[in-house]
């Protein structure tokens, strides 16, 4: 039977996905070995210079080689470690010294007498460091890279909503991150929500185990940055009534009229450059459920790339920036307006953005007549 590890390391791109792998381990340890309060000890290893790296270090240090005051095995939480990244304070030659001195420590371990877990996020794993740990500790990475981007989130829906027992129905989890943004901690606590909701059985529309795209669309708030789905959504699907409600909440709930227009002009970008490449015959008419054909999306990107100026950031600027399956959901989730309707609109968002400048104080008035030269003929 292989001895145990001395110590664990977590590590991983999104610091709240490692702070809370971290914490339930801590917590698990504690447990385990049946540590007091006075057993357990907590250090903050966040640092914003060398010397708070230096301070960090050396109450570590204090930590594991304190006795328990009534004996007993202890266990130490080094958490929140930001001074192993690729930044300033973590090229500082001060700060290589102190690693150095960390991994010291650590080699010194003893698992019976002490338990050990180090949380650090984010990580240059490309350092001796992070490799030595790996080869010598029980090493956990959680979240992914940061490079692996939107994948890395559907993950850790997937998984958050595996643990509560319930699973995603098609399209789900895409609108969901595309209302709650790159923001890990809050599309996890989404997760949670949506789950107890949808095993509800007094809960209208739910009861089962499968969160659904209607349960996303009607729970889930729009906090992504300058999107508004409702107002956007209902203006998209040519319905007015639908929008002039919409935008009577937005204000009602103390809104502006200026995040409302950008994500129109947004949305109406997207549209207009598919609008354009499928007239042009470069992608087809994409399937409500699975998109615009995957096949047709890459080569229509490979065509036109260098158009763009090969900016792979995202933004509405660039259709293939956004994620195939979401702007195959724009087309198909109404009658894509034609070419010409599209160059209005635009020029109607223009118009209605001047117009709140002179009349500043009627944001709901201006929109209002916006949607209705729009979408009232």
């Amino acid at each position: 039977m292989p001895a145990p590890k001395p110590f664990q390391f977590i590590c991983g791109a999104d610091d709240f996905l490692v702070g809370r792998l971290g914490k339930e381990r801590f917590e698990a340890l504690a447990q385990e070995a049946g540590a007091d309060d006075f057993a357990r000890e907590i250090v903050n290893g966040f640092a914003n210079n060398v010397d708070e790296v230096e301070t960090a270090v050396n109450r570590f240090r204090d930590a594991v080689q304190t006795v328990p005051m009534f004996g007993g095995k202890r266990v130490v939480w080094l958490k929140d470690v930001n001074f192993l990244a690729d930044t300033v304070t973590g090229r500082a030659e001060g700060t290589l010294r102190q690693v150095e001195a960390l991994q010291e420590l650590l080699e010194k371990i003893n698992p019976d007498e002490v338990a050990v877990i180090v949380t650090a996020a984010p990580v240059d794993r490309r350092r001796s460091f992070p490799k030595w740990c790996e080869a010598h500790g029980d090493f956990t990475l959680t979240g992914g890279d940061a490079k692996d981007g939107a994948e890395a989130l559907v993950g850790v829906a997937l998984a958050e909503a595996r643990e509560a027992g319930v699973s995603f129905g098609d399209g789900a989890v895409e609108i969901l991150l595309t209302k709650i943004g790159a923001n890990t901690r809050l599309l996890t606590e989404e997760v949670r929500k949506l789950a107890t909701y949808v095993a509800d059985p007094a809960a209208p529309g739910a009861g089962g185990a499968v969160i659904e795209e209607a349960h996303v669309v009607e729970l889930t708030p729009n906090v992504a940055e300058g999107d508004f789905f409702e107002a956007a959504d209902r203006f998209f699907a040519g319905d007015l009534r639908g929008t002039l409600d919409a935008l009577q909440r937005h204000f009602f709930a103390g809104g502006d009229a200026r995040p409302v227009i950008s994500s129109l002009q947004n949305r109406n970008r997207i549209l207009l450059q598919a609008r354009v490449l499928l007239d042009a015959g470069d992608l087809r008419a994409p399937s409500e459920r699975f998109g615009f054909d995957k096949s047709a999306w890459a080569a229509a990107q490979g065509r036109y790339a260098e158009h763009f100026g090969g900016d792979a950031e995202k933004s509405s600027f660039n259709l293939f920036t956004q994620n195939q399956w979401y702007a195959g959901k724009l087309v198909s989730g109404g009658k894509l307006p034609p070419l010409r309707r599209l160059i209005d609109n635009q020029q109607e968002f223009v118009r209605a953005f001047e117009e709140i400048i002179r009349r500043p104080n009627e944001q709901e008035a201006v929109l209002r007549d916006m949607a209705v030269r729009c979408l009232g003929a």
